[in-house]
């Protein structure tokens, strides 16, 4: 993987999704002193099957803000679309470029775009998102889709060289994230009542583990983080 860049956007649907594969190789990024930045596009209030929305919103976003800063993130900004009903569209498009325009990365991270996963069928917000952040990149360098976005001083950016997709089942390029692996369970931690709610059959951490050693093995280290990487 081409780490030689300074900023880089995450871009998710949920609190927790960076925290499902992707947090230790920021964990490595932001020790190496690139500066990275969370937009969440939803604030993940359908996710804890019987707890009013109305509480798990906050409660999720309050987890969120302290599991970016286990891995050195220090700002975290949500889009408030609705849980589990993220629509592909004009308006997600728009706020994934303004954002990139904001803070101009080089680099742009987010969760598998595509129909399949590694098992069984992706989720629709994953998928919205992903094909959004795609569209995006070309949105934000071009001052004629969106033109509101420069009238507002949010200038064209073009400067995104790739977007990193992680949990892809088709994966092309790896992060050693050997010595960062804890530091991405820590925050991964931080989701308490998230994973509270979750089945008890369920072992988060567990599969963490398994996903990068099986990473590494592929890619020749002992505990890694797999990308499908888009080039721009």
């Amino acid at each position: 993987m081409d780490e030689d860049w300074e900023r880089a956007l995450a871009v998710v649907a949920h609190p927790d999704d960076v925290e499902y594969g992707a947090a230790s190789a920021v964990a490595r990024w932001t020790s190496q002193g690139k500066s990275v930045r969370y937009l969440l596009v939803t604030r993940g209030e359908a996710g804890i099957d019987g707890m009013d929305p109305a509480l798990v919103g906050p409660l999720r976003e309050a987890e969120q803000q302290e599991a970016a800063a286990m891995v050195g993130v220090e700002q975290v900004d949500l889009l408030g679309h609705p849980d589990g009903q993220v629509e592909y569209g004009l308006g997600l498009r728009r706020d994934i470029a303004a954002a990139i325009r904001g803070f101009r990365p080089e680099v742009l991270v987010s969760l598998n775009y595509r129909l399949e996963a590694r098992s069984g069928i992706n989720m629709a917000d994953h998928r919205a998102v992903g094909m959004a952040v795609l569209d995006a990149v070309r949105d934000a360098g071009n001052r004629w889709v969106f033109p509101g976005l420069a009238e507002g001083g949010l200038e064209p950016w073009s400067g995104v060289r790739m977007a990193l997709f992680a949990a892809s089942p088709y994966p092309t390029h790896a992060v050693d994230v050997a010595e960062h692996l804890e530091a991405g369970l820590s925050s991964l931690r931080c989701h308490r009542q998230y994973l509270a709610g979750l089945s008890e059959e369920l072992d988060p951490e567990g599969f963490l583990r398994d996903e990068a050693a099986r990473a590494g093995a592929q890619a020749g280290m002992e505990a890694a983080v797999s990308f499908e990487v888009v080039f721009f």
